[in-house]
């Protein structure tokens, strides 16, 4: 005990970051017994959110104005790209921190974003991550608008075995200590879900200076307590936070996890900053999940936005950051059940639904359905639902031609663009559902696997043959069919093979289920030509076969072709095809028949 009270009497007087330069933006000072950042001699309590928008770069300026009208004054990313510099710019326009991410990948099969990564042997792989990570802080360490480095995000939780925890651990220690020595002015965050990493953290990873961690619900208030017993004395900042998640929660008898209420959804962002996270002395603050918009099933439970509709958790946080009521309440939905179980697909299923609005604003509704078993998409997929009647003579709706439990949505909208959201379950019936063999997304015909590059449901990721003679311009202006971009294959060699795939999910050859639900299609067309007359292609769709996977796709269909060097149209008749499940959008074949030559593709789609 005595030895535990002299080290806290050492961190009042010394700083974590011991910067040789007097103008340090950015350092973390334990004053009085309490941790906090220091940011141009200055306390900076961190009242955060996750930035969802990184993409959205036309709407920059709308996005941290609405963030500083809810009081936030730090974001905190997963990972850089192309927009980087720009995010960093308008937030510093508007004062506001960067908690900068540095993504370091996963190493289970199936957990975030499909990936799989081998700490144990991939050292090739390593290098590249080291070098990426570095390079990140050499050009972003002297933007004004740099908090601090968010190396990693939950990699403990999703690698399998001690063994590659221990050769991850060394490698991140490798990127903090050299994070450190080339920027003085930033401390280094790592972050983990829950207190999994502390442990590795603190025998192998002495150069992160604050432990970054994922926590949910109540799990914010018994922290401190579980990072005392593990002797913890470094600072941490709660790097995701909102209501409890699925996670946490037990099934019902149709095998659905009740979602929390709007209300818990609410006050548990006020409760949780107020009471469980800022007053705690190891604590600099929190950074809530997730200032985003989105379609999927994450959306109405932990996002500020639903399809652009505002939810609790936007009001809560502009509450919890500067004491302020919404200037505008969600719809609260009191009722929401349906009135039958284990019912057949195509069924019209009565609902009782009683919703209010405090400022009597006229609601509108929306029903939709959501399955959480099957392939990452299938499992986020929101579905519309067709329904019928109004609040005063009841509404119904009919049940889709799926098989087993299902989450039901009731969506209340007023017109103030707030949307409140209950959930409950049903069992659907649906014998042909039930012996479908993979579960993957039903697809929305015309269903374009390329067009503009934008929302692209599967990813060039599949590489063969000579792959290296070839580059891929996914966004290539000069020449294009339809729209503003075409997919530009350039070849460089003379004689060699290659093949390219886009794939979904990315990077795997048939180990992880995915792809979509296609039936329906009744041809598969796109716009090809190349820079010389009679250049032979295969192309098509389909690239696992079945027997040689344990995903594979239901169709595979290549044709042969002799492109042109103007336009043409190609299409496949897909009528009599089973597309089930298609996890190959779309496959080119072809080599360099002794001179190198370039291929565009445009527009292409099932439908």
């Amino acid at each position: 005990m005595t030895i535990l009270k002299l080290k806290v009497i050492l961190f009042l007087t010394f700083s974590i970051v011991i910067s040789e330069n007097s103008n340090a933006q950015t350092t973390v000072e334990n004053i009085n017994g309490k941790w906090t950042f220091i940011v141009d001699a200055k306390p900076f309590e961190v009242k955060g959110v996750t930035f969802g928008y990184d993409n959205d770069v036309n709407n920059y300026e709308k996005y941290f104005q609405e963030l500083n009208y809810l009081g936030v004054n730090t974001i905190r990313t997963w990972g850089t790209g192309v927009n980087t510099k720009r995010m960093l710019d308008a937030a510093h326009s508007h004062g506001i921190k960067v908690m900068l991410g540095i993504w370091m990948r996963h190493g289970r099969a199936g957990m975030e974003a499909d990936d799989s990564f081998d700490y144990s042997n991939d050292e090739a792989g390593k290098k590249v991550m080291y070098k990426d990570a570095i390079e990140i802080v050499k050009k972003f360490k002297d933007h004004p608008a740099i908090l601090t480095w968010g190396v990693g995000n939950e990699v403990y939780l999703n690698t399998a075995t001690d063994e590659e925890k221990i050769a991850y651990s060394k490698l991140l220690e490798k990127i903090c200590s050299k994070i450190k020595e080339i920027d003085k002015n930033h401390p280094v965050t790592s972050v983990e879900a829950w207190t999994f990493g502390i442990d590795w953290w603190q025998k192998y990873v002495p150069s992160i200076d604050i432990y970054g961690i994922n926590t949910y619900g109540k799990g914010a208030d018994i922290l401190p307590e579980e990072l005392s017993k593990k002797r913890v004395t470094k600072p941490h900042v709660i790097t995701e936070f909102g209501v409890r998640g699925e996670w946490e929660i037990e099934a019902d008898r149709n095998g659905v996890k009740p979602e929390p209420t709007d209300k818990e959804k609410y006050d548990v962002i006020i409760t949780g900053y107020n009471e469980w996270i800022k007053p705690k002395p190891n604590s600099l603050g929190v950074y809530i999940f997730q200032y985003a918009s989105d379609n999927r099933h994450v959306a109405p439970w932990l996002l500020t936005h639903f399809k652009g509709m505002t939810r609790p958790q936007y009001w809560a946080i502009r509450e919890a950051y500067t004491g302020k009521k919404p200037e505008n309440n969600v719809p609260s939905i009191e009722l929401f059940q349906l009135s039958k179980n284990d019912v057949k697909s195509g069924t019209w299923v009565a609902v009782n639904l009683d919703a209010t609005d405090v400022e009597g604003e006229e609601l509108t509704v929306n029903f939709y359905y959501n399955q959480r078993t099957g392939s990452r998409k299938r499992r986020d997929q929101l579905v519309p639902l067709n329904f019928r009647g109004n609040f005063s003579d009841g509404f119904e709706i009919q049940l889709p031609q799926v098989n087993g439990g299902i989450k039901v949505y009731a969506m209340v909208n007023d017109t103030f663009n707030n949307v409140g959201i209950a959930t409950t379950s049903i069992s659907v019936i649906d014998e042909r559902a039930a012996k479908r063999k993979f579960l993957v997304p039903k697809a929305e015909l015309p269903f374009y696997v390329y067009r503009d590059n934008k929302n692209l449901p599967y990813v060039l990721s599949a590489y063969m043959g000579d792959y290296k003679t070839v580059s891929v311009d996914l966004n290539n202006t000069s020449t294009v069919k339809s729209g503003e971009t075409a997919i530009k294959i350039e070849f460089k060699g003379k004689n060699e093979w290659y093949g390219l795939g886009f794939v979904d999910p990315a990077n795997d050859w048939g180990d992880i289920l995915g792809g979509y639900d296609i039936s329906g299609a009744e041809t598969f067309s796109f716009w090809a030509k190349a820079s010389y007359d009679n250049l032979n292609v295969e192309i098509g769709f389909g690239l696992i076969k079945e027997g040689d996977k344990p995903f594979y796709d239901s169709s595979k269909k290549l044709v042969e072709l002799n492109l042109t060097d103007e336009w043409e149209e190609y299409t496949i008749n897909t009528k009599r095809l089973d597309l089930t499940s298609i996890r190959s959008g779309f496959v080119i074949f072809t080599s360099g028949q002794g001179m190198s030559h370039n291929i565009y593709i445009d527009e292409i789609v099932f439908e």
